[in-house]
């Protein structure tokens, strides 16, 4: 790769160097080399991907991450910036099942991609005033989505007033209709009187990693988002990651694994390089980081990057987790691809992840990723499986800097967490399992606590004080859960084409 060219020039201006290999970089380095500049992604795993992550259990392949896509046009439209075509990289497979729940008390509940099919479960467990509820609730969930996706989703600055002044007085009529004022768990109870409904819908409030008790009920949105399209992967998730990166060398983009970058070179308040653990230097014009934000501000890519992040210090981090991925066999139960296994008492949880606890009676996520042709019954009891490919999580504080739960109370936590399922009626029968907490999440993600969602929500203005692509040093960029859009894979594709753009538009490379 060239070395620094002269401040006047634009044509020479191409050399880019992107930190760290998730969706965020990875999306970065495509968007940069579609537009022209020449750029080498350093990884310091062996494999790219972040936590778009794979483990081998037992010699399988279990997705251990992001388990679905949703707001696919986000990958169509980096894809596309390329000229290539998504569909031509990975095996899409729709859901219609869009995840299968079950309650202490014994009620399950199918929720589909078809809202009447919905609202028709829905009659069957709570009633049709419920079901009138839910679609009122999804013409809501639909407006609000409209309302902010192209002033926020699509923006790479958003602001409050860009929400309001983007249609004029309309803008400001609409931006009354987001619900920010009341809490989620708060608007729920306007559409929901069955408590066992306003847990579901709830529940996505965690796909932000905040409390549906405490954030904005504008995050109703999510549901919108995942009733307009869920797509598993063939081959499993990580077929993603793979995919990005084989359009990323394809683009001329030099990938380099096992390569960890101990801090970007700064000179006169631009970043001009990088130098490796192994005190390789590599010169750059332009330098990606896809890493936690705190990272950066704490010094750990080199002193002068200190405040260099606009970030509000001392914001609350969103949830981590403790997963299981397991090799094992199961009975009792008709799993699903995506299901959810209540608890008793949701507001009890995120009392104890308030308070820094791992949660007395947890509700368990189960993602089953070989059940992909057909879905049994509700009432359904199967036999034991074959063995088969699991990954279980339940919410945990991030608290991962502070190793500060033993072994035993791991152990303890995975008990309760099993005896939450055969609750239900799902036995498991483990072969072999790998169980990550929020210290090794703490340590795959550095700077975060565990944290897998950047910061939480829980405030109306908290997705416009996350850190912009452009950093406040020249030539320094964003990209990653951390980072504008916010969390969840669509959302951290969309970071890395907006670190992308920034990174061609600053060298003069803009299409």
């Amino acid at each position: 790769m060239g070395g620094m060219s002269a401040p006047g020039t634009v044509a020479e201006n191409r050399a880019v160097v992107v930190i760290g290999g998730g969706v965020g970089g990875l999306s970065a380095a495509i968007q940069a080399a579609a537009l022209g500049c020449e750029v080498t992604l350093l990884e310091r795993g062996d494999r790219v991907g972040g936590k778009l992550r794979e483990l081998a259990v037992a010699g399988q392949a279990i997705d251990s991450g992001p388990t679905v896509v949703t707001m696919r046009w986000a990958f169509d439209q980096l894809f596309g910036a390329a000229g290539r075509q998504l569909a031509d990289y990975v095996d899409l497979i729709p859901l219609e099942v869009l995840a299968r729940h079950a309650w202490p008390d014994g009620a399950r509940l199918d929720l589909f991609a078809q809202l009447e099919a919905t609202a028709s479960a829905i009659t069957s467990l709570s009633g049709s005033d419920d079901a009138a509820g839910y679609r009122r609730f999804c013409a809501h969930t639909e407006r609000i989505y409209k309302i902010v996706e192209q002033p926020f989703l699509r923006s790479e600055r958003p602001s409050m007033s860009s929400i309001v002044t983007a249609k004029g007085l309309r803008g400001a009529l609409e931006f009354a209709g987001i619900d920010w004022h009341r809490s989620m768990w708060r608007a729920l109870s306007s559409f929901f009187a069955d408590p066992r409904l306003r847990q579901l819908f709830g529940r996505y409030a965690t796909y932000y990693g905040s409390s549906p008790f405490r954030c904005p009920a504008t995050l109703n949105l999510i549901a919108h988002v995942e009733r307009a399209g869920v797509w598993r992967i063939g081959g499993g998730m990580y077929r993603l990651a793979e995919a990005l990166a084989k359009l990323a060398t394809e683009l001329g983009v030099t990938l380099r694994t096992g390569c960890e970058v101990s801090r970007v070179i700064v000179a006169d308040r631009r970043a001009v390089g990088v130098e490796l653990a192994s005190s390789e230097r590599i010169t750059a014009d332009a330098v990606v980081v896809n890493a936690a934000p705190q990272a950066l501000d704490e010094g750990r890519l080199g002193a002068e990057l200190r405040g260099c992040v606009n970030y509000e210090r001392g914001a609350a981090r969103s949830l981590s987790a403790v997963t299981w991925s397991a090799w094992a066999r199961t009975r009792g139960f008709p799993l699903a691809h995506h299901n959810v296994f209540f608890s008793a008492d949701y507001a009890a949880e995120f009392q104890a992840l308030e308070r820094g606890e791992l949660i007395d009676d947890p509700t368990v996520y189960v993602c089953a990723q070989d059940r992909l042709d057909g879905i049994a019954p509700l009432d359904a009891t199967p036999d034991w499986s074959a063995p088969e490919r699991l990954l279980i999580l339940v919410n945990a504080p991030p608290r991962g800097d502070e190793d500060p739960w033993s072994s035993a109370e791991l152990d303890a936590l995975e008990q309760r967490s099993f005896a939450v399922l055969r609750a239900a009626g799902l036995e498991v029968e483990i072969i072999e399992q790998v169980r990550t907490s929020p210290t090794q999440f703490e340590r795959l993600f550095p700077a975060t606590g565990g944290a897998l969602y950047g910061f939480s929500t829980h405030a109306m203005m908290a997705p416009f004080r996350r850190p912009r692509a452009r950093a406040n040093i020249e030539r320094l960029y964003l990209a990653g859960g951390g980072a504008h859009p916010g969390a969840g894979i669509p959302m951290v594709c969309l970071s890395g084409q907006i670190a992308g753009r920034a990174v061609a538009a600053d060298l003069g490379l803009s299409a």
